[in-house]
Order: structure tokens, then sequence, then C-alpha cells
């Protein structure tokens, strides 16, 4: 297989690293390689989310050629499964020629809804027809971390997320508080989001795996003038409050500082 494809298969593996996520069922230099993601997505409604097993077949030419996909669920009709693939599978086409079965699972957990949702008259307005005009531009999340106890695991998989989903930002320490800025598309936040709380990236107390449940939003918006545009993403550590406001303040976010982070860096 293609260098690409041998570093993706590397990365899936430290994402999905949870109890039975990830299983390669077959790999060869002829036939490609055939593995299985366990993940979940929001179901068509918002208190239950739906399992779903999805299998990729990685041919040997790939990624010049896209994956083959299968798709299967507990919760889901044999129907319902065939719509699914149908939608990865044109996805998955119109990406370019690069390793994409991140965003391809990426893509499938924020759009299940939307692909689940009636169709036809009466079924109301089409989701993404409703959301449109709110993606458009450069938009920015404040988010707070409860903890890492897991941290090397859950910062690898941070920035993969990241880079996957075109954003820029920072990743904050200072002592106990754990802050992340994130600038790109409106919707690549929310699709981070999801990754961010259905995801097992970290340990509890006794040492199993979690999602983190903690997560905070404490602010988000479009960008404005005064806020700086980050060209990257980057994980940096602060000795000092005063040293972290010079990064808020270096980026246009004084404001912010004072009002929303101050008070839980104190």
């Amino acid at each position: 297989m293609a260098g690409p494809a041998e570093e993706e298969l590397g990365a899936l593996a430290a994402i999905f690293c949870g109890p039975g996520e990830w299983q390669v069922l077959s790999r060869s230099e002829t036939d490609g390689a055939v593995f299985r993601i366990l993940t979940e997505a929001e179901g068509p409604t918002e208190d239950a989310a739906v399992p779903l097993e999805l299998v990729f077949h990685l041919p040997a030419g790939y990624p010049s050629c896209a994956p083959g996909i299968s798709v299967n669920s507990e919760r889901l009709t044999r129907a319902q499964c065939a719509a699914v693939r149908e939608k990865l599978l044109e996805r998955a086409q119109g990406l370019p020629s690069e390793p994409m079965v991140h965003q391809l699972v990426l893509w499938v957990q924020q759009h299940l809804r939307r692909i689940l949702a009636p169709t036809g008259p009466g079924a109301g307005p089409h989701p993404s027809a409703a959301s449109a005009p709110g993606d458009e531009g450069l938009w920015m999340a404040l988010l707070r971390l409860d903890h890492m106890r897991a941290r090397t695991r859950y910062v690898k998989a941070v920035r993969q997320w990241a880079s996957d989903l075109g954003l820029t930002g920072r990743l904050m320490f200072l002592g106990k508080a754990i802050l992340l800025v994130l600038q790109g598309r409106r919707g690549a936040i929310k699709e981070y989001l999801v990754l961010q709380r259905t995801c097992r990236v970290d340990v509890d107390a006794s040492g199993k795996k979690c999602r983190e449940k903690m997560l905070s939003v404490l602010f988000e918006s479009r960008v404005q003038p005064e806020h700086a545009r980050f060209a990257a993403f980057e994980v940096r550590e602060f000795a000092g409050v005063d040293e972290l406001r010079r990064e808020f303040e270096a980026a246009g976010l004084r404001a912010l500082f004072s009002e929303l982070v101050l008070g839980l860096v104190k």
C-alpha cells in the first residue's frame, strides 16, 4: 500500500482506540486493507445516539481511487444502512485523491440525522437549506476542557481533528486550566464538537476510557475585524496568568480573557 495509506491506518488506530472501536480485518500488498470502525452518530432523536459499524476497503491504488464502504447498525433498517452507504460513497467520490477515511467518519457523524430525515411533501425544510446562511465566513469558538488524564493521546487526537477539519487555533494549558480556541468554518467547528463529545479520548479516575462530558463552550461567534487570524493549530503551555493574558491580547481577544477566562485561571 502507498505511504499515505499506511500513515492513515496508523492515525486511525490512534484515534479509534477504545474497546472494539478499531479492527483490521485483512491486509495485503495486492488487495489493500479492510478494517472496521465502530462509532456513534446523532440519530433522528437527540437523546439516542446511533451505533455504526463502518467497514472500509482501501484498494491497492488508494487514495487515487475511493475506498469501498459498508454500513451496519442494530438501530437502522437495511434500507437506512443502504442510504447511509450511498451518501458516504457519494461524499468519497467528491473528495480529493488523498487519505479520506477520517473525514468520511466525521461527515457521517455530523450528517446521519439529515440522511435519515424524511423527504418529500410535508417533510419540512431541508436542514442544510436552513443552516447554510450561518455557515458563511470564518467563525471562532472558545472551549474549556475539564481534564486530560491521558494527555499525550488526547492532544494527538485534538491535533488530528483540527487538521482533518481545516481548523486553526490554540490548545492552551495553565495549571489545571485547559482552553481551546478554534477558528474555521462554522460547520467544521460543529463537527469538532461532535467528535469531542462522542469519541473516547481520555480515561476516568479508574483508568477506563471515557468521553469528554464536561466540555464547555464559553464563546462562539463570527470572527471580528479585531480578532487575529491563526495561521496554524498550536499547543502551548503557560507559566502564569500574565503570560496567558498576553496570548489572548495578541490575538485581539482581550475582552474575552477579562470576561470569560480570568475567573477560571485565578
